[in-house]
This record gives C-alpha cells, structure tokens and sequence, in this order.
C-alpha cells in the first residue's frame, strides 16, 4: 500500500513516504499556524485537551503531551470551512 500509515497499538508507523514527526504543545501550536493558518496557543490546545475538544494527542510522561503532524493536519480539517467565494456561502 502506497502512501498508507500503519498502526502499531495506537501510534502510527509510517512506511517510507511520510515519517511521522512528534511536537510539544507549543510546537504544534506553530505548527497548526505555519502549515494551517490557525491560531491556537498552547494554553488553548491545553484547554482543548481538557475538554476533549481539540486535536488527538499522546502523553509522554505523567503531564507532556505530545501530537504527530498526522492528528493535526486532521484537526485542522475538522476546524476549517470549505472554499468559499463569498461571504454569503457561510451562512
């Protein structure tokens, strides 16, 4: 299978084309603004842990949390609208 990740437990595993990369929180907070364009600092992404409400993540230790690229490219799917052309599709 090209391109597939590969699940060993609940961590992907990736084949040769995408290495999956691991980030702190305030990385992934970079990350989700230079990749996606989204603003959420790391306090926010904290609070989204707590509610359930943001991007999957791992825990490394007791109290860091960890994410993968993959888990936020996916968050920021679920957060961002459609193309859109005018203001009135969002409606």
């Amino acid at each position: 299978m090209i391109g597939a990740i590969l699940i060993f437990g609940d961590i992907p595993m990736s084949n040769s084309h995408h290495a999956v990369r691991y980030f702190s929180r305030r990385e992934a907070s970079s990350y989700l603004l230079e990749r996606h364009g989204i603003s959420r600092s790391p306090a926010t992404l904290a609070t989204l842990a707590w509610k359930g409400d943001g991007p999957i993540f791992r825990k490394d230790g007791p109290r860091r949390a960890i994410y993968t690229d993959i888990d936020l490219d996916a968050f920021a799917a679920s957060v961002l609208s459609k193309p859109m052309r005018s203001t009135s599709e969002a409606a």
